[in-house]
């Protein structure tokens, strides 16, 4: 591309317009900056709100790959690859899932996660390689851009797609229409306070986004009893007490015996509970869950 072409296309982009009531936030008291940058950021979650039938169906696709066997990538640049990161790194702990089932990957590599490495976002070829090296049929790969056109993210993408996997495109650029995307998330935010600094107004959108799209999916996976974690895992005092009080609570017992119950289970919160409300030994109480394919509500109602 060009560099006049690149600067027209780029020039058009909803993340780059001027916001007009922010034009003179360099001249308005602190307390006036920070309440214009509040009052932009409570548009926010309406925006969320419009695009939730396409976050619906996002959420849908990574619960069929999960429960099928397959695996899900994000996929992004910047600030964008940050919020993947964040995803991929807290859902083992909160809903029990293998580490190696959710994948982040990150234009630049690791390092970027922490330091800004520039240029690596405008490599397609990156973001295709990747992915064509991970992704297959039943798998979902979630390619995160605010712009929406971001080449490393449109790489990984259009190898997603090639391989088989389903391929979504969470953005705050509602007119892209990139063919490579099966579910497109489109979240118009508006723009920015400060004119294209998408870590803004759209990285709060594509966090609130990624945030219900992931919860949502493992709350129609089975990993949620009513709205407690259910799948826990143990990994520091504070979930150990978690487990503990979930199954306490649940249960229908006190901590002393969802104490032993997990410590018989080894810290299986899901059939500590089952043993406690329906009076089963462990493997009974195992078998239960197998059953129900991990879903409490099918065994306790």
């Amino acid at each position: 591309m060009k560099k006049t072409d690149a600067f027209a296309r780029y020039s058009k982009l909803p993340t780059e317009q001027n916001n007009p009531r922010t034009r003179d936030l360099d001249r308005v008291p602190l307390r006036r900056v920070l309440e214009k940058l509040n009052y932009e950021d409570a548009l926010v979650p309406k925006a969320v709100a419009r695009a939730i039938p396409q976050i619906e169906r996002a959420a849908r696709a990574v619960s069929r790959s999960y429960l099928g066997g397959g695996k899900i990538y994000f996929i992004g640049a910047g600030t964008s690859g940050r919020l993947g990161v964040l995803e991929a790194a807290e859902i083992p702990p909160t809903y029990g899932v293998a580490p190696d089932v959710f994948t982040a990957l990150m234009a630049g590599g690791q390092l970027a996660v922490f330091h800004s490495k520039e240029g690596a976002e405008d490599v397609f070829e990156n973001g295709r390689k990747e992915i064509a090296a991970l992704a297959r049929r039943g798998d979902t790969v979630i390619g995160i851009a605010a712009s929406g056109i971001t080449p490393y993210v449109q790489g990984g993408l259009a190898a997603g797609r090639k391989a088989g996997a389903v391929t979504v495109l969470v953005t705050c650029n509602p007119r892209e229409r990139t063919k490579e995307a099966l579910i497109r998330v489109a979240i118009d935010v508006g723009p920015e306070p400060v004119s294209g600094s998408t870590r803004m107004k759209s990285g709060t959108a594509t966090k609130l986004a990624l945030n219900m799209l992931s919860t949502s999916s493992m709350i129609v996976s089975g990993k949620v009893y009513r709205n407690w974690m259910v799948d826990v895992k143990t990994t520091s005092k504070k979930l150990v007490l978690r487990a503990e009080r979930i199954t306490a609570t649940v249960g229908g017992v006190d901590q002393a015996e969802a104490r032993r119950l997990l410590d018989l289970t080894g810290n299986d919160v899901k059939t500590a509970i089952v043993m406690a409300r329906l009076g089963l030994p462990k493997e009974k109480a195992e078998a239960r869950i197998k059953k129900a394919r991990g879903f409490l509500k099918n065994i306790l109602g």
